[in-house]
């Protein structure tokens, strides 16, 4: 409470110094002062109605703080003022959010998952080449600048791959250097001596060629699917791996409730995937994954015995992620329709969706989402650098703690030495990091959003001060502004999740 006081003190003396800025960085009637038209005095009128401009400054703040206020009092309708062309501010940041939003939450979601993933590995794998060779990436991807980032993603990961797509055949090239890496990569994970990451090079580079060898031959790349086998098998695998990471196999209970439900997500929605294609909403989804995630802890509860928290807990996950398995594989049956209906040009380089676009509820979600990978692979790289280096540092530390080699000492697995007791403390700095993160990404995504096309927040925000239009810009700021508070509350209390001392205190 304390913390939440001092914060709201701190967004109102903030306001009032933002909104001082911006009323002295121009004159909004300069553009009009310039007009050669008859009714250049009506619209000089109008314009110092809608900004106020008759009023002092401290009037004007005053109004304005009175009408945000009205955002925080429930049944009263938020006013934030209007734009210096008449437009409702409140319905500019609408349309702006919801386009930021969708561009933030996939870059930093993804950042962060890769990011922690990889720095911990890397942390377990010290000194190796894996660790090198990560290290080099993290370096170089944080000194990419974002704008030379954004133009080569369009040239190489937009043009060329829609050209591909026409006629997508992987040459012998293409699968002899993509076996390599993956040989090198998986060689470097798993470690070992010499003989150990040979036949680990070997079986990976084996499984590469072998893969997309097929793929290319059955022109999976042209007409995407799963399928039943496909589905139902990744979703036991999803359940498997799962108990492996949270619990450990030998908790048999956790395992077989896990692979369970999984199995059964994957099972049933496979053969009510004709009724989902053809009466998919967001309700629907939302609704089938609570019956999901309602069936899986039952299975949890009945099969969990002695671990029936961890049971459910993981049962309730594989259910969900398995039901993703079965989105994706919808929505990759849709991808030729789709492709068709854009005419092979998959992979958007600007814009939020495709202008005039109308097609099936799977149809608009490609579209979204085709329209979110290249700005989102350039907010990543820069990010995805960030996490995976303070993700080893912290995992590196905590690792030569000395409870991590008591629990060592005691003869604890591995697995459970570095999952149960090292992870959640190395997560600390990472939370820091990420609600941070949040907010700086929200706001500055402005250079990303200017070469993909996109009218998000940070283009509202750039654009208003440009034309020194205030109410906009402080629709834009306060979101900014309370989007860092509120993440760094969650920062806090996720703190004493992960630390039982913090909570303890």
């Amino acid at each position: 409470m304390r913390r939440l006081l001092i914060s709201v003190g701190l967004l109102l003396a903030s306001t009032v110094i933002m909104y001082g800025l911006v009323t002295i960085s121009g004159d909004p009637l300069q553009d009009l002062y310039e007009d050669q038209s008859p009714n250049k005095q009506a619209k000089i009128d109008q314009r110092i109605q809608i900004l106020e401009l008759d009023k002092p400054v401290p009037q004007r703040y005053l109004s304005w703080a009175g009408g945000a206020a009205k955002c925080l009092v429930p049944g009263l309708s938020c006013d934030l003022g209007q734009s210096r062309t008449g437009q409702d501010v409140t319905a500019l940041l609408g349309d702006a959010i919801s386009s930021t939003l969708a561009l933030v939450s996939a870059s930093v979601v993804l950042a962060i998952v890769l990011g922690v993933s990889v720095g911990i590995v890397s942390a377990l794998r010290q000194y190796s080449a894996f660790d090198y060779t990560l290290t080099f990436a993290a370096f170089l991807f944080f000194s990419l600048p974002v704008f030379w980032v954004a133009v080569l993603l369009k040239q190489y990961a937009a043009i060329q791959l829609n050209d591909w797509l026409a006629d997508p055949v992987v040459s012998t090239l293409v699968v002899a250097v993509l076996a390599g890496l993956s040989g090198l990569i998986w060689a470097s994970i798993i470690g070992g001596d010499r003989r150990q990451r040979l036949l680990v090079f070997a079986a990976a580079a084996i499984a590469t060629i072998a893969t997309l060898s097929y793929l290319s031959a059955v022109r999976w790349f042209a007409q995407p699917a799963l399928g039943p086998a496909a589905v139902i098998a990744v979703s036991l695998a999803v359940g498997l791996v799962v108990t492996l990471l949270g619990s450990g196999i030998r908790r048999r209970g956790v395992l077989y409730a896990s692979v369970a439900s999984a199995g059964l997500v994957g099972i049933v929605g496979t053969a009510a995937s004709g009724w989902i294609e053809t009466n998919a909403s967001w309700t629907v989804l939302a609704a089938l994954a609570i019956a999901a995630a309602a069936v899986a802890a039952a299975i949890g509860y009945a099969l969990g015995g002695m671990d029936r928290i961890p049971a459910i807990r993981s049962a309730v996950l594989s259910a969900l992620l398995a039901g993703g398995v079965v989105f994706l594989d919808l929505l990759l049956r849709a991808f030729p329709s789709y492709k068709d209906a854009v005419n092979g040009r998959v992979v958007a380089t600007i814009g939020e969706r495709t202008p005039n676009f109308t097609g099936t509820f799977w149809e608009v979600q490609i579209d979204l989402a085709t329209h979110l990978v290249l700005p989102t692979a350039a907010l990543i790289l820069i990010s995805f650098a960030t996490y995976t280096r303070f993700t080893r540092a912290s995992m590196l530390e905590v690792l030569n703690a000395d409870y991590v080699r008591t629990a060592r000492s005691k003869g604890l697995t591995e697995r459970t030495v570095v999952v149960n007791h090292a992870f959640r403390n190395a997560l600390i700095p990472v939370a820091t990091l990420a609600a941070i993160d949040f907010g700086s990404v929200l706001g500055g995504a402005v250079i990303t959003e200017t070469v993909f096309g996109r009218k998000g927040l940070g283009s509202l925000l750039i654009d208003s001060v440009r034309n020194v239009d205030p109410n906009p810009v402080m629709g834009c700021y306060i979101v900014l502004a309370v989007s860092i508070v509120v993440f760094n509350m969650l920062a806090d209390i996720t703190y004493a999740y992960l630390d039982p001392r913090i909570r303890l205190s």
